[in-house]
Parts: structure tokens; C-alpha cells; sequence
């Protein structure tokens, strides 16, 4: 007989104990105000969240916070001087900007993540070859932590496959 053949009659032989499978309802921790822990957590790693008044745009809000914002690249439609890096073939071109502004999903209270869609920014390197980052994500789209984030990021998918 086989060294192999031997290992698996000794296991078939062994008395092993029967364990229950572990439950997958974790209970995750929330938050009673999202965009307060979403910031504090931001700001614990060097970011900075803000929030647009009523009638500002983001344009405003650029104009307002960044006194020489200098060269711009966005793929969002904005009435503003910019170059669109999803247009740009070669990421190394992207070496001048000086702020880019890409639009987040959601963001994550729990740590300050924000998840980003690879659709929406084909140049992954944007995110860090620019010198400053503004990652544009919808108020009532904080959730609570990354647990709730996949679920999110998992029904978005299932439903825009669908449509």
C-alpha cells in the first residue's frame, strides 16, 4: 500500500469530532452619526472630509478651497478648465496634475475608506500620482463599515447586470 492510500484509511479510521458550522451573522458596528465618525476617522489619517452647503456646487467648493488648484483632471462633468484622464492612454502623462477629483461610491464610517469603481477611473495611478485628491461621494452614501460596503458594492453590481 501506498504512503497516500495509508494517510487516508488512517483519517477514514479516525474518530473525528462533528463541529457545527459558524454562523455568518456577525453583528457589525454602527453609528449614530455617520458623517461625524467618517470624518473623525478621515482626519485620523491625514484626510479631510467637508460637505457642500445647500446651493454649492463642486465648482464653487474648488474655487472657494483651493486658491491655485493649477492642473485638474476629472472624469466628472464639471464646468471647470480640467484634463479627463480617462482619455489619457499612458499614466506617466498624468504626472502634472495637481489635483484630481474622482467620484467615490460610497464611503466607509468605520475607517474612512472610500470605494471607488475601476469604471469610472480607468487610470488607477491618478489616485496617487496627483498632488492632491478630492474624491466626490454622495452624503446619504456613508455607510457604517466595510461589511455594509460589500453587500452594497455586491447589490450595485447584481443590479446593474440585470438592467
Amino acid at each position: 500500500m501506498s504512503s497516500k492510500n495509508t494517510i487516508l484509511n488512517n483519517i477514514k479510521k479516525a474518530n473525528l469530532i462533528q463541529t457545527p458550522v459558524p454562523s455568518n451573522q456577525i453583528i457589525h458596528i454602527t453609528y449614530s452619526d455617520k458623517n461625524k465618525q467618517y470624518a473623525e476617522a478621515l482626519k485620523s489619517v491625514g484626510g479631510m472630509a467637508s460637505w457642500l452647503r445647500t446651493s454649492e456646487t463642486i465648482e464653487d467648493f474648488i474655487q472657494t478651497n483651493y486658491e491655485n488648484p493649477g492642473l485638474i483632471s476629472t472624469n466628472l462633468k464639471l464646468d471647470i478648465n480640467h484634463i479627463t484622464s480617462n482619455d489619457i492612454d499612458d499614466p506617466h502623462a498624468l504626472k502634472d496634475v495637481d489635483l484630481a477629483i474622482i467620484k467615490g461610491e460610497f464611503a466607509i464610517a468605520e475607517n474612512g475608506a472610500v470605494w471607488v469603481k475601476e469604471e469610472d477611473n480607468l487610470n488607477r495611478a491618478i489616485y496617487f500620482i496627483a498632488k492632491r485628491l478630492l474624491i466626490v461621494v454622495e452624503k446619504d452614501s456613508i455607510v457604517d463599515s466595510m461589511h455594509e460596503a460589500y453587500k452594497k458594492s455586491i447589490l450595485k453590481k447584481v443590479v446593474s447586470e440585470l438592467s
